[in-house]
């Protein structure tokens, strides 16, 4: 397998792989990282007998973070292979690939790392997950699929509940929501996402592939929508809003390990209020 430089791969048999997020010390996603997902699509893509993929983390505190804010003007710009951006070529493929793709949720999952797993066709988290689209709280807007991908999990209130609240969500109630499948003890999500990956790896492709092709029909989104919110949210650091709060929150601990990001839900709706008289 390739070496990657934010993720590890690892082929535990033809038919299942797993890769685990590492990006030291909060698991911030990075454009490196954006850059490489594409590539790592390509793989699994002309991996013919790989039936199933388990994401997980080698981090217990993040699964995955939310993008490296202060690094937005080293976002690539270049197309994927679909001719989209490199992040919305890569969770649309994975979306669409004959190959099954599982979240295996410890710790907190945010922003864009919400998105990309909202992009995989399951998720189960451990009571020690926590769950936000923090965007809205910072002057922008999920941009990463959030904004298509919730509504059609969770419904439109609680999708608009999430995104606007830009709090942290226990594992239980992202279960309640249907933001994951099922949410179990710390102790029990190995085996049960284990077992369920290799039962469906022993499954024809053929099968697999047709299941999936034929849910898809009514479960994912535009390609098209997910760019006009991308875009919309590569703009909106330009928002006055942004400008002012960005700062603020690198100054209070935001990237960084700490108290901050441990409580990210909690910061965010204990910021200075304005004054709108």
């Amino acid at each position: 397998m390739k070496e990657w430089t934010h993720f590890s791969v690892t082929a535990e048999t033809r038919r299942l792989w797993r890769i685990t997020f590492d990006s030291p010390p909060i698991n911030l996603v990075s454009p490196e990282m954006i850059k490489e997902l594409p590539r790592l699509v390509d793989q699994m893509e002309a991996a013919s007998e790989l039936r199933v993929a388990v994401f997980e983390s080698a981090n217990p505190d993040y699964f995955l973070n939310h993008y490296d804010t202060t690094r937005v003007a080293e976002t690539p710009k270049e197309l994927g292979a679909s001719g989209y951006p490199l992040l919305i070529d890569a969770s649309t493929r994975l979306s669409r690939l004959p190959v099954v793709s599982i979240a295996k949720v410890r710790g907190r999952v945010r922003g864009v790392g919400s998105e990309m797993i909202q992009a995989m066709d399951m998720r189960f988290a451990s009571e020690r997950a926590l769950f936000c689209q923090p965007e809205t709280a910072n002057g922008n807007l999920p941009g990463g699929g959030g904004l298509e991908h919730l509504p059609l999990l969770l419904g439109r209130a609680r999708a608009l509940e999430v995104a606007l609240s830009s709090d942290d969500y226990p594992g239980e109630l992202a279960e309640r929501y249907g933001w994951v499948n099922r949410t179990v003890r710390d102790g029990e999500l190995d085996v049960l996402v284990d077992t369920l990956a290799r039962r469906i790896a022993s499954f024809d492709k053929e099968s697999i592939a047709a299941v999936k092709q034929r849910i898809n029909r009514y479960t994912l989104p535009s390609a098209e929508d997910l760019q006009s919110s991308y875009d919309l949210y590569m703009h909106s650091f330009g928002w006055p809003g942004s400008k002012r709060r960005l700062p603020a929150a690198l100054a209070a601990g935001r990237n960084q390990p700490g108290d901050y990001e441990m409580r990210l839900g909690y910061h965010l709706g204990h910021q200075p209020e304005e004054d709108t008289r």
